[in-house]
Protein backbone atom coordinates (compact mmCIF):
# COMPACT_ATOMS: atom_id res chain seq x y z
CA UNK A 1 0.00 0.00 0.00
CA UNK A 2 1.35 3.43 -0.96
CA UNK A 3 0.66 6.14 1.60
CA UNK A 4 -0.15 9.64 0.44
CA UNK A 5 -0.90 11.13 3.89
CA UNK A 6 -0.04 10.34 7.49
CA UNK A 7 -1.09 11.97 10.76
CA UNK A 8 1.16 12.74 13.71
CA UNK A 9 0.34 12.62 17.41
CA UNK A 10 0.85 15.19 20.16
CA UNK A 11 4.31 13.94 21.13
CA UNK A 12 5.63 14.66 17.64
CA UNK A 13 3.96 18.08 17.34
CA UNK A 14 5.26 19.21 20.74
CA UNK A 15 8.83 18.22 19.76
CA UNK A 16 8.51 20.19 16.52
CA UNK A 17 7.23 23.26 18.35
CA UNK A 18 9.66 23.23 21.29
CA UNK A 19 12.77 21.62 19.79
CA UNK A 20 13.05 19.68 23.06
CA UNK A 21 14.68 17.35 23.74
CA UNK A 22 17.11 18.00 20.87
CA UNK A 23 17.61 14.33 19.96
CA UNK A 24 13.85 13.74 19.56
CA UNK A 25 13.42 17.02 17.71
CA UNK A 26 16.10 15.92 15.22
CA UNK A 27 14.49 12.49 14.89
CA UNK A 28 11.11 14.11 14.15
CA UNK A 29 12.47 16.59 11.61
CA UNK A 30 14.53 13.97 9.78
CA UNK A 31 11.75 11.38 9.78
CA UNK A 32 9.07 13.80 8.59
CA UNK A 33 11.42 15.33 6.01
CA UNK A 34 12.03 11.85 4.63
CA UNK A 35 8.31 11.19 4.38
CA UNK A 36 7.72 14.53 2.66
CA UNK A 37 10.55 13.87 0.21
CA UNK A 38 8.80 10.59 -0.59
CA UNK A 39 5.59 12.43 -1.47
CA UNK A 40 3.76 11.78 1.81
CA UNK A 41 1.74 14.69 3.23
CA UNK A 42 2.12 14.92 7.03
CA UNK A 43 -1.02 16.28 8.72
CA UNK A 44 -2.12 17.26 12.23
CA UNK A 45 -5.66 16.79 13.56
CA UNK A 46 -7.54 19.39 15.59
CA UNK A 47 -7.40 17.08 18.62
CA UNK A 48 -3.59 16.95 18.45
CA UNK A 49 -3.40 20.73 18.01
CA UNK A 50 -5.64 21.24 21.05
CA UNK A 51 -3.63 18.82 23.19
CA UNK A 52 -0.35 20.44 22.15
CA UNK A 53 -1.79 23.88 23.01
CA UNK A 54 -2.43 22.69 26.57
CA UNK A 55 0.92 20.88 26.89
CA UNK A 56 2.85 23.95 25.77
CA UNK A 57 1.20 26.03 28.47
CA UNK A 58 1.17 23.55 31.35
CA UNK A 59 4.44 21.71 30.86
CA UNK A 60 6.59 24.30 29.10
CA UNK A 61 5.20 27.49 30.69
CA UNK A 62 4.48 29.09 27.32
CA UNK A 63 1.72 31.72 27.31
CA UNK A 64 -1.51 31.19 25.38
CA UNK A 65 -0.55 33.78 22.77
CA UNK A 66 2.95 32.39 22.30
CA UNK A 67 1.56 28.83 22.13
CA UNK A 68 -0.79 29.86 19.34
CA UNK A 69 2.00 31.68 17.49
CA UNK A 70 4.37 28.71 17.81
CA UNK A 71 1.74 26.23 16.64
CA UNK A 72 0.86 28.47 13.69
CA UNK A 73 4.54 28.73 12.73
CA UNK A 74 5.00 24.97 12.92
CA UNK A 75 1.84 24.28 10.91
CA UNK A 76 3.00 26.65 8.17
CA UNK A 77 6.63 25.47 8.15
CA UNK A 78 6.08 23.14 5.22
CA UNK A 79 6.92 20.06 7.29
CA UNK A 80 3.39 19.47 8.64
CA UNK A 81 -0.01 21.00 7.94
CA UNK A 82 -3.41 21.04 9.63
CA UNK A 83 -5.70 18.20 8.52
CA UNK A 84 -8.63 20.63 8.25
CA UNK A 85 -6.71 23.24 6.28
CA UNK A 86 -6.60 27.01 6.32
CA UNK A 87 -9.49 27.51 8.76
CA UNK A 88 -7.38 25.94 11.52
CA UNK A 89 -4.63 28.47 10.86
CA UNK A 90 -7.27 31.20 11.05
CA UNK A 91 -8.43 29.79 14.42
CA UNK A 92 -4.87 29.95 15.73
CA UNK A 93 -4.57 33.58 14.61
CA UNK A 94 -7.97 34.75 15.89
CA UNK A 95 -7.98 37.12 18.84
CA UNK A 96 -10.93 37.73 21.13
CA UNK A 97 -14.30 36.03 21.03
CA UNK A 98 -14.50 32.26 21.25
CA UNK A 99 -11.39 30.42 22.43
CA UNK A 100 -9.18 28.12 20.42
CA UNK A 101 -10.91 24.95 21.59
CA UNK A 102 -14.34 26.31 20.64
CA UNK A 103 -13.00 27.20 17.20
CA UNK A 104 -11.42 23.74 16.73
CA UNK A 105 -14.64 22.00 17.83
CA UNK A 106 -16.76 24.02 15.41
CA UNK A 107 -14.21 23.39 12.66
CA UNK A 108 -14.34 19.61 13.18
CA UNK A 109 -18.13 19.53 12.99
CA UNK A 110 -18.09 21.81 9.96
CA UNK A 111 -15.65 19.49 8.17
CA UNK A 112 -18.17 16.70 8.73
CA UNK A 113 -20.94 18.86 7.25
CA UNK A 114 -22.56 19.49 10.63
CA UNK A 115 -23.56 22.55 12.57
CA UNK A 116 -22.49 22.98 16.19
CA UNK A 117 -25.08 23.42 18.92
CA UNK A 118 -23.94 25.27 22.06
CA UNK A 119 -25.08 27.04 25.20
CA UNK A 120 -22.07 29.38 24.97
CA UNK A 121 -23.05 32.75 23.49
CA UNK A 122 -19.51 33.54 22.34
CA UNK A 123 -19.15 30.18 20.61
CA UNK A 124 -22.55 30.71 18.96
CA UNK A 125 -21.01 33.64 17.07
CA UNK A 126 -18.93 31.23 14.97
CA UNK A 127 -20.01 30.19 11.48
CA UNK A 128 -22.31 27.12 11.40
CA UNK A 129 -22.77 27.31 15.18
CA UNK A 130 -26.06 28.04 16.86
CA UNK A 131 -27.23 28.75 20.37
CA UNK A 132 -29.49 26.13 21.95
CA UNK A 133 -32.55 27.98 23.14
CA UNK A 134 -35.68 26.80 24.87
Amino acid sequence: MIRTSIGIDTSVLVRLVTGQPPNLFTLCVEGLSGLSAGGVEVVVSNQVIGEAYVVLQRHYGISREDSRTALHATLTSGLVSPLNGRLVLDALSALGGPGLFDRLIANDYSQAGLETLTLDRQMASLRATQLLEG
